[in-house]
């Protein structure tokens, strides 16, 4: 009708603002704290400094200890262990850090997982289970080493921030999404945040494959022999593997090309 201002067009709807919202302060969140890593060279978001890292890892350790059958002590396997590491911290890159004088290496009582790992700020464990398998010094230097990369590397705090985006963003999605019509409408956003988590574990896991080359090259150690530690994870693993796609550790075969790379690399470097 002339004479007459008639609007039309598209309105966002309440819960499609509040879902923007959530993802953009998520965003922001994220990408707002940002710090270089020394070691990696690359721009890391982290919101938790080092020294909050160093406690974080101290207070779990006695309950990742205690969880696992308890630590071996007074043994020549246990005092292996944190030569060895203590070895790769001192001759290289990892001494640099601010972590240095924080490493504290354990060996695990626990002989039927396989299993090796770092919690935040340096606390760096391996199985008895894993130990037993390992054929040499430098097969236990490999599994340090990447432990270590790790802790470097910052990785503990870096995925705590990622999971805080991708909770996030997972939050944001189901609100835009939402149908409570459709109980289903939440896998759209349970999938956003688990491809989130698993491209990020592959990465790091590779990344500190990496590093364990590079600390071991710079200890004195035999970077080939991580390949070794490859096989024992391959063959512990059996037929029935997870496939890489669907776990947050890359294939041991992939990792094993990778090694490769990575010893063509650093020793083109010395």
């Amino acid at each position: 009708m002339y004479g007459q201002n008639q609007r039309s067009g598209f309105r966002l709807s309440p819960t499609l603002i509040i879902a923007i919202v959530m993802g953009g302060f998520a965003l922001f969140r994220y990408f707002g704290n940002s710090s270089l890593n020394e070691i990696t060279g690359e721009k890391q978001h982290i919101s938790m400094s080092p020294e909050q890292e160093i406690a974080m890892g101290l207070q779990s350790a006695p309950q990742m200890i205690a969880e696992m059958g308890g630590e071996v002590r007074g043994t020549q396997h246990d005092d292996l262990v944190r030569r060895v590491g203590q070895k790769l911290v001192d001759s290289g890159d990892p001494s640099k850090t601010v972590y240095n004088g924080r490493f504290d290496f354990h060996l695990l009582a626990d002989n039927q997982t396989i299993n090796a790992f770092a919690l935040p700020g340096g606390q760096v464990f391996i199985t008895a289970a894993l130990y037993s398998k390992l054929k040499n010094e430098d097969q236990l230097a490999g599994v340090l080493g990447h432990e270590i990369g790790h802790v470097v590397a910052r990785h503990s705090a870096e995925r705590l921030a990622q999971m805080e985006l991708a909770q996030g963003l997972t939050g944001a999605v189901t609100m835009a999404t939402y149908d409570p019509s459709n109980p289903n409408t939440g896998y759209l956003a349970n999938m956003v945040s688990n491809m989130l988590q698993l491209k990020y574990g592959r990465d790091q896991e590779l990344q500190s494959d990496d590093l364990g080359v590079r600390f071991m090259l710079q200890a004195g150690y035999d970077p080939e022999e991580l390949i070794g530690v490859m096989e024992i994870l391959k063959n512990s693993a059996g037929p029935n593997r997870t496939p890489e796609f669907q776990s947050t550790h890359p294939d041991p075969e992939n990792r094993a090309q990778r090694i490769r790379e990575a010893i063509e690399k650093y020793q083109g470097k010395r």
